[in-house]
């Protein structure tokens, strides 16, 4: 994809199983492979990371994503909801990693975390605001310190 192509991210609470992961991946090919806005295809991918979020990837130098196609994306991902039993759309549910595994937790959960010193300024979150390819490859797994966390949630310096 290039690198101005358009992203959106959208992280699940919960992990998808094997099961879901096939039905995604079926529905997710399907969307791509025939989203349009104004009767013209969008040249659109998309990618499951983790087994957790779902990003949709629109290359605009082909087709623009119009107010109706996104429109389309967000009721594909509210039907997603319905038929998996998962959140996609709630911004305070934060995920991070620790080392090669993802977790996520509410912001009140999120908040302990940090309490409790299990979250640090060098803990990798997810930036889920990234707008484009090139900021989702290099800026979507930040460290804490670096991200819009850090300005919500406040660290305790170590003495």
């Amino acid at each position: 994809m290039n690198e101005n192509s358009r992203v959106w991210v959208y992280q699940s609470n919960k992990e998808f199983n094997n099961s879901e992961l096939n039905v995604l991946d079926t529905l997710l090919l399907d969307f791509t492979n025939t989203w349009s806005a104004h009767n013209q295809q969008l040249k659109a991918s998309y990618e499951i990371k983790y087994n957790r979020f779902i990003v949709l990837i629109v290359d605009e130098n082909q087709a623009g994503a119009s107010g109706c196609s996104i429109d389309k994306s967000v009721h594909l991902m509210k039907e997603m909801e319905q038929k998996f039993n998962i959140n996609l759309f709630d911004r305070f549910h934060i995920a991070w990693k620790d080392k090669e595994s993802v977790y996520s937790a509410s912001r009140a959960e999120f908040e302990a975390l940090i309490e409790k010193k299990q979250i640090n300024s060098e803990t990798i979150v997810f930036n889920n605001l990234v707008l484009n390819y090139k900021d989702y490859q290099n800026n979507w797994e930040i460290p804490f310190k670096e991200s819009w966390h850090s300005k919500i949630f406040k660290l305790e310096e170590a003495s």
